[in-house]
């Protein structure tokens, strides 16, 4: 592979030997980066919720996505493969899965989430360092997801860290358009009225955090732990082009504790 390059906060970093390179270089630099100074204007905290404020290789999503697949294979008749092929599809041409089938075949939005949403959280438990992390932030903080507030609720109560965000941004409250669509960043920042310019967003998906940094967001993308190992979609992989994200990490609580 021909050498690439990964910005990493505010350092371009050379590799030549694959993806889980340019990671692991990326990953030394985190706690140069985690400094209190280079946050201490920040007010707004925004997360993403899956993948984000619990580790990648926790795998919660993997039962959403199973349902998801067998949800698509139900409605049209279709083959598991088959299905889970256009629901990717979808996912990649309208941001999520629901907004494809909503577009294209009409479904109910609250029967598909209620029955993506039909998991078992079991493999949370939970983070009390996260939860005061949290807490310590300084200003409001915000679950932003393309997932449904029932869910959210969920999964941050099993993490232990529910209590400690002033409100949840779902897909019902962005009217089903779903990141990284701006308009759907627009209405967020309308409903709580965030200065962008005091913004950070955490989020495990590169696309998504294009917006926010033109927005005038601080970015911070999160990664598996172990690139190497871990099962990601393309589009969940950081590319040479990533100058939208300012700040990578593998472990959300170590960044967040060495900001306050």
């Amino acid at each position: 592979m021909s050498a690439k390059k990964l910005k990493c906060g505010s350092m371009n970093i050379s590799f030549s030997s694959g993806e889980a390179a340019c990671h692991n270089a990326a990953m030394s630099q985190t706690k140069t980066l985690s400094e209190p100074s280079d946050f201490s204007d920040i007010r707004e905290w925004v997360f993403d919720l899956d993948n984000t404020l619990y580790p990648h290789h926790v795998d919660l999503f993997a039962q959403i996505d199973r349902n998801m697949t067998a949800y698509v294979s139900t409605l049209l008749q279709m083959e598991r493969e088959d299905a889970r092929k256009l629901q990717k599809q979808y996912y990649l041409e309208h941001g999520t899965t629901l907004q494809g089938l909503m577009i294209h075949h009409g479904i109910d939005p609250n029967d598909f989430l209620e029955k993506a949403h039909a998991i078992d959280y079991s493999a949370l438990t939970p983070q009390p360092e996260l939860a005061a992390a949290i807490k310590a932030l300084p200003g409001r903080k915000f679950i932003f997801t393309n997932g449904s507030v029932k869910h959210a609720e969920a999964t941050a109560g099993a993490l232990g860290i529910l209590d400690n965000f002033d409100d949840i941004f779902d897909i019902v409250a962005a009217d089903y358009v779903p990141k990284p669509a701006g308009s759907t960043y627009d209405k967020f920042m309308s409903l709580h009225r965030v200065d962008t310019g005091k913004a950070a967003m955490f989020e495990d998906l590169p696309r998504n955090l294009t917006v926010p940094k033109a927005l005038g967001m601080k970015t911070v993308l999160l990664v598996p732990q172990n690139l190497e190992t871990a099962i990601v979609e393309w589009w969940e992989r950081t590319t040479g082009e990533d100058d939208h994200i300012d700040y990578v990490t593998d472990d959300l609580t170590t960044f967040l504790k060495a900001l306050v």
